[in-house]
């Protein structure tokens, strides 16, 4: 089974800057929500209600922008065990043309919804999205 999640963004008049094509801040708007769109779609229910996820880190390489009304092809996965309570995740963002636009490595900490706190990521949660 592939660990690896799909989605398409298509570029609207509020994604627009001043340069006339996508913003950054988009990017990592798009990035979030991938990331809870694959959360939401792998993990067990019972999990989802439990945990939630925040970002301690982002790394991006930006290759090229979308204009207004252009779709980009966005994939999710992770590459490797947790750490502790942390998750890197890698999602990248292509054209229509399938030229890599945007690549990102993200950092992602789990909590406790009821607490708060950071927990270890349990084997279990962790299995669906390994490679």
């Amino acid at each position: 089974m592939s660990n690896r999640f799909a989605k398409s963004f298509t570029a609207a008049p509020r994604h627009i800057d001043e340069l006339g094509h996508v913003n950054n801040a988009v990017w990592l708007q798009w990035v979030q929500d991938i990331a809870t769109a694959h959360w939401t779609a792998v993990a067990a229910p019972a999990d989802v209600e439990r945990y939630v996820w925040v970002v301690t880190r982002h790394e991006i390489d930006y290759r090229g922008n979308v204009g207004l009304g252009e779709t980009v092809s966005a994939e999710t996965w992770i590459p490797a065990p947790p750490r502790g309570a942390q998750f890197e995740r890698s999602v990248e963002f292509r054209d229509a043309a399938g030229k890599r636009l945007v690549a990102v490595r993200s950092t992602w900490a789990m909590l406790d919804k009821a607490s708060g706190r950071l927990v270890r990521v349990p084997a279990a949660v962790a299995e669906p999205f390994l490679p």
